[in-house]
């Protein structure tokens, strides 16, 4: 799920930065993320694992992290974190 997520970042993410230099908890905000280029990455992750992310999940701290997407995604599709 983690590679995923990563691969997803780093084509939807807009970062300055290389997704593989940051941390799990990076804050990807920080790094360069714009609110615009969250809502592509939350429309490829609704895609890539079929879901959709609901209202209560629509906010910034969903996705300002590897591991806060990693969280998201495991509640929605009830797989373990790896």
């Amino acid at each position: 799920m983690e590679a995923q997520i990563r691969q997803i970042l780093s084509e939807q993410a807009r970062l300055p930065v290389d997704i593989g230099d940051l941390d799990d908890d990076a804050d990807l905000y920080q790094a360069g993320m714009t609110s615009h280029a969250s809502v592509s990455v939350m429309l490829a992750l609704e895609d890539a694992f079929d879901i959709e992310f609901p209202e209560s999940m629509l906010r910034k701290g969903t996705f300002e992290s590897v591991s806060a997407i990693t969280a998201a995604l495991t509640t929605l599709v009830g797989a373990p974190a790896e």
